[in-house]
């Protein structure tokens, strides 16, 4: 006799926790429904996870795919120490995420190194530069993160406020090298609806609700004004210039790339350091049109280990192609400066300086 055990509907999918199945599946080219597909040394994907609702809920769904042996997925847990009681908070995260199967999960702490950037880019520097080593340590093909469709709306509203240029405008990227977002066409308020669904219990960061940053004003009260003035889908529109942009801004970032590795002539120290100087061809960057010319010096900043410059700082360094004035040095964010090489230091037409513009990072 079949016992009545075996006649238990089976409980239906959540339909907002397939949506995330879905996009999980879209990114990084797996499968979300039929037969289980299995493969021999399936490759690591890792969740950064701090406890929150978006990243738990990305951690929840992402650890079904495991479970089909497409993958193995673990979870990294940065703690920034930048709340008291952070460490126990990072460490009942990793509770959680073991007992969701995910393996292996790592916490790791880390430092702030104050640049220049304010607070929240030294906190953004270090966390990447954990899960950069943790991807690295544990050989992990992609690293997912859990920003939203909010999350994108507010980083492109922010960009506007700022007088940002195309490529912040352009927002967070579906996936850049080692990361992947797979929730930016997803809400906040879904991500809470898994985190009900599949009885998670999310950290939520008191700092979501301090209005002392601006992310937090943007997201209380700027953009509930604006939907409530211009409709609600101003969310979703802010979302859609960020998609649009980003196909604009990817091949610009593209064309300057290569005029940067034509022109660039990186400088290291005598004893085999890193590189601490980058020296640009100021004829060459003259010819430039205006567009790739600024991409080529703000990356110039950044592959010296220093911040996304702003448009201002960019125009400051762009001015001493002039020759005249000041030959510098322009002050960057990160320890970089700008200056070029003045014929008043007597170094000769066809010296090494001569002509050029140079980036320097400091000690």
């Amino acid at each position: 006799m079949t016992s009545a055990a075996n006649h238990q509907p089976r409980r239906r999918l959540d339909p907002t926790v397939g949506k995330a199945r879905a996009m999980v599946a879209s990114l990084l080219g797996l499968t979300s429904t039929g037969k289980y597909r299995p493969v021999d040394n399936p490759p690591l994907v890792l969740v950064g996870c701090s406890g929150g609702p978006d990243s738990l809920a990305l951690a929840a769904v992402t650890a079904f795919f495991a479970t089909r042996g497409e993958i193995r997925v673990g979870a990294v847990v940065v703690d920034h120490q930048m709340q008291e009681g952070s460490a126990e908070v990072a460490a009942r995260t990793a509770a959680k995420l073991r007992g969701l199967g995910l393996d292996p999960v790592q916490v790791r702490t880390v430092d702030l190194k104050h640049d220049g950037g304010g607070p929240e880019a030294a906190a953004r520097a270090a966390r990447f530069g954990a899960l950069d080593a943790a991807a690295r340590d544990l050989d992990a093909q992609t690293v997912l993160l859990g920003h939203t469709l909010d999350d994108q709306a507010e980083s492109v509203l922010l960009g506007l406020a700022r007088g940002s240029g195309t490529r912040s405008l352009a927002g967070m990227r579906p996936r850049r090298e080692l990361y992947a977002r797979p929730f930016l066409g997803l809400r906040r308020d879904e991500t809470l609806a898994i985190c009900e669904a599949l009885d998670l219990d999310p950290w939520h960061d008191p700092a979501n609700s301090d209005d002392a940053y601006l992310r937090v004003r943007v997201r209380q009260n700027v953009l509930p004004f604006l939907a409530a003035e211009l409709g609600p889908g101003v969310r979703e529109s802010l979302a859609r210039t960020a998609m649009i942009l980003g196909q604009d801004a990817d091949l610009l970032d593209e064309l300057a790339g290569a005029e940067y590795r034509r022109i660039a002539e990186p400088v290291a120290p005598g004893d085999g350091g890193p590189v601490h100087e980058i020296r640009l061809d100021a004829d060459a960057l003259r010819l430039l049109p205006p567009a790739l010319r600024m991409r080529v010096l703000a990356l110039s900043v950044v592959e010296l280990g220093g911040y996304q410059p702003s448009q201002e700082r960019l125009a400051s360094a762009q001015a001493l192609l002039e020759r005249k004035g000041s030959a510098g040095p322009v002050q960057m964010a990160g320890k970089v400066s700008a200056y070029r090489i003045s014929r008043s230091l007597g170094v000769p037409q066809d010296g090494a300086g001569y002509g050029k513009l140079v980036f320097r990072r400091s000690a």
